[in-house]
């Protein structure tokens, strides 16, 4: 089929997008190759898949409406992959009207494609950051999640309502995907194990929030995108037994469904910069600082609904995907090798 990606030059689209034209689906994607982080590393991502023949680019901001409207028309595709959004807990407490332009702003852009342009499933990147003050573990979609920390998980949260309306209104199948901590080779510079590989390679020290008392339900790149193909391709129904009286929080009577996708397996943060220390053969300078506002302090994802309806189980162990992303950072940046 045709598939329209947006954030393909990001590092989850642009996964997406190669493993779409691997099976021989036509892939347009769109990104606006912002300077959040350096571009360079966007440019790099894009040469992966842009000159394949069934790939179009187009550098396009999604809060252009009538670009938005024009790539829609033009282009006709089948089914949408929002991936494009301003990421960042914390560049969004000092930046949110920007999150509001892209996230919001630009997420009602897709929807408007999609409603009309008869588009057979939009599947959206929502974020575990939804979760918020709620502390009960595993996160579960049928958890409470109106008390976000940062205006980029109300973002999120926002594209989630958003979405259900479009489904109600209009009957377009929509399907939200939290993600949780994604890592891997290609990653954002803005994730802690980019940043974290990069200051220990220089011998500077690593910032480590909460005095290390974290734990995060770190997933693999290609866990996520495995789950991102599995859910596109069956598009969201009602839910024949959804009750206002008793409301599930993740279907609807409309085609709308939420789904976590993580690795089901939180780990110590501390165990986790140990992993990357043995991988890179050195021992990190630690700085060890308080809680960071808009920062959660645990995250795990109770991924059943995922595992029953589409067979998803992350194969990915944490020092194995470390060692891939720290092979990929050293080559990368032509740094000698990592010895596995």
């Amino acid at each position: 089929m045709k598939v329209l990606v947006t954030g393909s030059a990001g590092f989850i689209g642009s996964a997406v997008s190669i493993r779409l034209l691997e099976r021989g689906d036509k892939v347009i994607g769109i990104d606006n190759h912002n300077n959040y982080y350096d571009p360079k590393l966007k440019e790099s991502r894009l040469q992966r898949h842009n000159n394949h023949e069934n790939y179009t680019h187009l550098r396009i901001d999604l809060e252009n409406r009538s670009a938005m409207e024009e790539v829609f028309e033009k282009h006709k595709p089948q089914s949408v992959i929002n991936m494009a959004a301003q990421a960042g807990v914390r560049y969004s407490i000092e930046n949110p009207l920007t999150y509001i332009d892209s996230n919001i702003v630009g997420f009602a852009h897709v929807l408007e494609g999609c409603r009309h342009n008869e588009i057979e499933h939009l599947v959206y990147a929502s974020s575990s950051s939804v979760y918020g003050a709620n502390t009960r573990t595993p996160f579960s979609v049928n958890d409470n999640v109106d008390h976000p920390l940062s205006i980029y998980a109300a973002s999120k949260k926002a594209n989630e309502l958003m979405a259900h309306t479009y489904s109600h209104l209009y009957g377009l199948p929509t399907t939200g995907l939290r993600f949780f901590t994604v890592y891997g080779p290609w990653g954002r510079p803005d994730m802690a194990l980019f940043k974290f590989t990069r200051a220990i390679l220089e011998d500077k020290p690593i910032q480590i929030f909460n005095h290390g008392k974290h734990t995060r339900d770190f997933t693999y790149i290609d866990d996520i995108v495995e789950g991102v193909i599995r859910v596109l391709d069956k598009p969201s129904k009602p839910n024949p037994e959804w009750s206002g009286e008793n409301p599930n929080s993740a279907t609807s009577t409309s085609p709308w469904r939420v789904y976590n996708i993580g690795n089901n397996n939180p780990v110590d943060l501390m165990y986790y910069v140990k992993t990357l220390e043995k991988t890179l053969g050195k021992t990190a300078k630690k700085e060890f600082l308080p809680l960071q506002p808009g920062d959660v302090k645990d995250t795990y994802a109770e991924i059943d609904d995922l595992t029953d309806q589409f067979n998803y189980k992350p194969s990915t162990s944490v020092g194995e995907g470390i060692c891939n992303f720290v092979n990929w950072y050293r080559q990368y940046y032509k740094i000698s090798t990592c010895k596995s």
